[in-house]
């Protein structure tokens, strides 16, 4: 480290570990967890329960900090051979392993604590939807498409909010889960496109670096696609009012947009596509389900 830079004031650990997981983050998830939850109270009496969706909060952000604090400690390496990545704070020295494992450890405590105070289903099954948070990082490494394990992880959301509301199994939060994750799964084709050349350099395996970056954005079109095709059928399933079509039509405009800035041979507006589009999808999708559940009885 030179004096110039060991002269800088450091950032407080909690703060510079919350910079690592990226908590802001959690905007992509969430908004789509409160949608299952509440659905999920409406079908069953009609009433928002708020301690029950504080604690799918909790659960959401303690088991997304999880991931990312293992992804990150996991990635470290690589992280550190990329120039995008190599400012991260596991790389820099700004957070530890140490500390970052004490985080991550922090954050799935909380979780599974979270899920024990909502019903004995989400207790039993929250140990798995561990699992694939730890698979994704080391899916780079041994497979060419590690944004389908992502996918996987991301579905997880939606379905577990909807089991700590009712304890029961449902097949519609399947639809919704998989509409997330192939979302997800698909801007994270996008993503991984920036760092192509890079990925070929040090070995890390992803769909633009085996296919090329066209193949790459024609594939998260596609995902994009069969995700509007999915929140159709969700909207379908639990009898959807007109505020609910309305998002779907912001979020069809919002793909639209996404994928007429970025193109096979311009990326450069890339990061404007993953952070403020998709953002503004989760969120718009949430504000127009939530307006329609109120409408159709939904009693705060």
């Amino acid at each position: 480290m030179s004096s110039a830079s060991a002269a800088l004031p450091q950032p407080g650990r909690t703060k510079a570990f919350l910079r690592l997981v990226m908590i802001e983050h959690s905007v992509f998830a969430l908004p789509f967890a409160y949608i299952a939850s509440l659905t999920a109270m409406y079908e069953w009496d009609k009433n928002i329960h708020w301690g029950r969706l504080l604690l799918v909060t909790i659960c959401m952000v303690g088991l997304r900090t999880f991931a990312m604090a293992a992804n990150r400690i996991i990635d470290r390496e690589i992280d550190a051979r990329n120039p995008r990545t190599a400012h991260r704070e596991l790389v820099t020295g700004a957070v530890t392993v140490k500390s970052a494992w004490t985080g991550a450890l922090v954050a799935v405590v909380v979780f599974l604590g979270s899920a024990a105070l909502l019903n004995p289903l989400c207790l039993a099954l929250a140990p798995v939807a561990v699992i694939p948070m730890v698979v994704y990082p080391y899916g780079k490494r041994f497979t060419n498409f590690p944004q389908a394990i992502l996918g996987v992880a991301q579905a997880i959301g939606p379905i577990g909010a909807w089991l700590a509301i009712t304890g029961e199994w449902s097949w519609t939060a399947v639809i919704l889960g998989l509409a997330v994750g192939v979302w997800i799964g698909g801007f994270d084709l996008i993503y991984a496109c920036q760092d192509v050349e890079t990925d070929r350099e040090v070995g890390v395996l992803s769909v633009p670096a085996r296919f090329g970056v066209p193949a790459a954005v024609w594939g998260a079109r596609a995902c994009h696609t069969i995700t509007t095709a999915l929140f159709v059928w969700y909207a379908v399933a639990t009898g959807a009012g007109a505020f609910f079509w309305l998002g779907l039509l912001i979020v069809a405009g919002a793909f639209l947009y996404e994928h007429s800035i970025v193109r096979p041979h311009d990326l450069s507006r890339l990061n404007r596509a993953f952070f403020q589009v998709n953002g503004f999808i989760g969120i718009a999708l949430f504000v127009c389900a939530l307006l329609d559940l109120l409408v159709r009885g939904l009693t705060v």
